[in-house]
C-alpha cells in the first residue's frame, strides 16, 4: 500500500465553503489543438467545489482509502519540523500545486528513499529539483493543460488592468473620492500597442489568440517556432530571443517554464533594453525575473507597470518589495487556481494516481522525468544542469 503526502494551501480565513457564488462550471472535454481534459475513471467531488484547499483535498481521500492507501494533508512545508518533512522519509508519492509549492530539493530528496512520485496538481514543475529526481529514480508528473487558459485569462485581465489604470481608479472609488484626472493621467488604450510573448507554448499561444481581437501588434519568441499557418492567422511577429523582441514592445508577458536557461532572464540588462513605459506581465515564474531590478525598474519609470502572480518564495514574505513597489498588479499565484480549473486538475490528478497504482502507463502528455530522464511534456519546455 501507499502513503501519499498532499501538500495544499490552507483553507479560507472565513472556513471551507458550504456554498458557492454559482451552481455549476461548463463541462470541458478537450483543450485547442485536440488533447482530451482529464478523464479518470471516477470523481469523488463536485465540479466547482473548493478542491485546492486542505480541507478539499484534491477530491481524492474516499479513494484513495478505499485502496487501502494512506493519505497525509498538510499546508505546513517550510521550516524545520515542517509536517512535510516529519511525513516525506516514507513517503511514496508528494502531490503539491505551484500556488503553494512544495519544495522538493536534492536534500528532501535524499530523505525520502521510498519516494518514487512527485505530481503537480496543475501545471509547472520547478518547484521539484528536476536532476535529483533523474538521480533518485522518480516519476514527475504535472496535470497539463489543466489551468493553461485559466492563467491566459488572467494575463489578459493584468494587462488591461495595467494599460486601464484599473486598480487604482477603482480604489479611488472605495476611498469615497472622483478625481477624474487621478484616474486617467496613467491611462492609455491597448489598442495599437505591440504586445508580445516570450514562450508560445499552450499559455503563450492562448494569450495571443485572447489578444488578437484588440487590435495590437503582436510579437513573440519561443525555441520551437509556431507553424507558419498560425503566424500568418494572428499576424505574429517572430523573434528569436527576448533580447531580440522586447526593445519593440509596449507590453511584455512571460509564459516560459522556469529552467537555466530562463532563470533571471529579466535582470537590469535586458529591462534597460526596453522602451521607456513598458508594461511587463509575469505569471510564469518570479525567479525568471530579478526581484530587485524589477522594483528599480518601476521606481525609475522604465516600466510603466508590473504585474505577477509569481513570487519567490511562496508564500512571499510580509516585507517582500513586491508588495509595496509602485504601480504594480500584483496576485497571490490564483491565476491558474480557479474553481473551473481546480475541477480540472483535481480530476487529472486522479487520473495519474489510477494509472501510476495500476502499474500502468501515465499519458505521455503529464510526464516531466520518467524512467530516469526529461519525458513527455517536460522533455518539450525544460532542461537540466547536467
Amino acid at each position: 500500500m501507499a502513503k501519499i503526502v498532499c501538500v495544499l494551501y490552507d483553507d479560507p480565513a472565513t472556513g471551507y465553503p458550504t456554498s458557492y457564488p454559482r451552481d455549476d462550471i461548463p463541462t470541458i472535454d478537450g483543450y485547442p489543438g485536440g488533447q482530451p481534459a482529464p478523464s479518470p475513471k471516477a470523481v469523488d467531488f463536485t465540479p466547482g467545489a473548493l478542491l485546492g484547499s486542505v480541507s478539499g483535498e484534491l477530491g481524492l481521500r474516499e479513494f484513495l482509502e478505499s485502496q487501502g492507501h494512506t493519505l497525509a494533508v498538510t499546508s505546513d512545508k517550510e521550516g524545520a519540523g515542517s509536517v512535510l518533512d516529519r511525513e516525506l522519509p516514507d513517503a511514496d508519492v508528494v502531490i503539491s500545486q505551484p500556488f503553494w509549492p512544495a519544495y522538493l530539493t536534492a536534500e528532501r530528496i535524499a530523505k525520502a528513499p521510498n519516494l518514487k512520485l512527485a505530481i503537480t496538481a496543475g501545471i509547472g514543475s520547478d518547484h521539484v529539483d528536476l536532476d535529483a529526481a533523474i538521480e533518485h529514480g522518480m516519476t514527475v508528473a504535472e496535470v497539463t493543460y489543466s489551468n493553461s487558459i485559466s492563467v491566459a485569462e488572467h494575463v489578459v485581465m493584468m494587462i488591461l488592468g495595467l494599460v486601464r489604470n484599473y486598480l487604482p481608479s477603482h480604489q479611488v472609488v472605495l476611498d469615497g473620492g472622483w478625481n477624474v484626472a487621478d484616474c486617467v493621467a496613467r491611462s492609455y488604450d491597448l489598442e495599437g500597442m505591440h504586445v508580445g510573448t516570450v514562450a508560445a507554448g499552450r499559455i503563450g499561444t492562448a494569450v495571443l489568440r485572447r489578444l488578437a481581437p484588440f487590435d495590437v501588434k503582436l510579437h513573440y519568441t519561443d525555441r520551437h517556432r509556431l507553424p507558419e499557418s498560425v503566424e500568418r492567422e494572428l499576424g505574429l511577429t517572430f523573434h528569436p530571443s527576448a533580447a531580440d523582441m522586447v526593445p519593440h514592445c509596449d507590453v511584455v508577458t512571460i509564459n516560459a517554464p522556469l529552467h537555466p536557461e530562463t532563470e533571471g532572464l529579466f535582470g537590469e540588462k535586458l529591462l534597460g533594453t526596453m522602451k521607456r513605459g513598458t508594461y511587463l506581465i509575469n505569471t510564469a515564474r518570479a525567479r525568471i525575473t530579478d526581484p530587485d531590478a524589477i522594483v528599480r525598474a518601476l521606481e525609475s519609470g522604465q516600466l510603466a507597470g508590473y504585474a505577477g502572480d509569481v513570487w519567490y518564495p511562496q508564500p512571499a514574505p510580509a516585507d517582500h518589495p513586491w508588495r509595496t513597489m509602485p504601480h504594480h498588479g500584483m496576485t497571490p499565484h490564483i491565476s491558474g487556481s480557479s474553481l473551473s480549473a481546480q475541477t480540472r486538475y483535481a480530476a487529472g490528478t486522479r487520473e495519474i494516481l489510477e494509472s501510476w497504482l495500476a502499474g500502468t502507463p501515465i499519458r505521455d502528455e503529464y510526464l516531466i522525468v520518467d524512467s530516469g530522464q526529461l519525458a513527455g511534456a517536460g522533455a518539450h519546455s525544460y532542461s537540466t544542469q547536467k
